[in-house]
């Protein structure tokens, strides 16, 4: 039985689709591949020019400890720690807060205020850049990790607001009725009936937040300018400058500062894509 034009159409859908995969999966992992070679390069295999072949000397070890070694890379990663847990959980925790105050209360000037949680999120951040900078200045802040963090917290809350809002509004108003009806608090109904119901888009918003703040590197660059304060992006930046003909090193550093968000997003996978399908069912 020779296949309809339906059953045609649909096995060359099907090739095309597996085709464009491998394409863009290719297109997506070769810059990745080739700062992982050359981070595992020797000095005189960079010096030849042999930047895309296989390495004529294979120097993981060597260059992974070097980078620790011979640049301040320990203290730029723990300066992006410290800087993007506390942004982290504050900003999660300030946009959990309001969503569930947008999403369960109802208020004058609610819809307004919702509003200008949605429109901040469409203000282009490098406009901002001298009036955040003067800001920081001004308050006494600027070069320190808490202008840092306050700043991510300030710019990230919009848009995790916007977020815990969506999923909280979806959820039953009997549950949150019964538990005042029994006279139980605000806040024990935030804690005990909300949270774990909106825990999977929790984990979501902090794989996304975590990924953004720790990847940030415009505004590291524009508030911090000391090594004692510099985040892991910055701090790579700045090994450019300082050891000019160690591309091996600074390879190895991009490779070091793109491991945590990876491995918190498969520490969370399960949760966070569960926070994502919990979000694509909403209304």
């Amino acid at each position: 039985m020779f296949p309809t034009p339906i059953e045609k159409l649909s096995s060359s859908v099907n090739i095309s689709y597996r085709v464009a995969i491998w394409i863009a999966l290719l297109l997506w992992l070769l810059p990745m591949a080739a700062v992982l070679l050359t981070s595992a390069r020797s000095v005189a295999d960079i010096n030849a020019g042999n930047y895309w072949g296989i390495p004529s000397e294979w120097m993981i070890i060597e260059n992974y400890l070097q980078v620790f070694q011979a640049t301040p890379m320990a203290k730029y990663l723990m300066n992006s720690i410290l800087i993007t847990v506390p942004a982290v959980a504050g900003a999660v925790a300030l946009s959990t807060l309001a969503g569930y105050s947008l999403a369960k209360f109802k208020f004058k000037g609610s819809i307004a205020l919702f509003a200008t949680f949605i429109a901040g999120n469409f203000v282009p951040f490098q406009i901002l850049m001298i009036p955040v900078r003067d800001l920081t200045i001004d308050m006494g802040l600027y070069d320190s990790a808490t202008g840092l963090i306050l700043f991510h917290i300030a710019f990230q809350t919009g848009f995790c607001t916007l977020f815990m809002r969506n999923f909280i509004i979806a959820l039953p108003d009997e549950l949150i009725e019964a538990a005042r009806v029994e006279g139980v608090s605000e806040w024990k109904i935030f804690w005990h009936v909300v949270l774990p119901l909106v825990r999977p888009a929790l984990a979501a918003l902090s794989v996304l937040i975590f990924t953004f703040i720790w990847n940030d590197y415009f505004w590291a660059l524009v508030l911090v300018q000391s090594d004692e304060v510099r985040p892991i992006t910055a701090g790579i930046s700045a090994l450019k400058g300082q050891w000019l003909a160690s591309w091996q090193l600074i390879s190895a550093g991009s490779i070091i500062a793109a491991l945590p968000p990876v491995v918190l997003f498969f520490a969370m996978q399960k949760h966070f894509i569960a926070g994502l399908t919990l979000g694509a069912t909403k209304g």
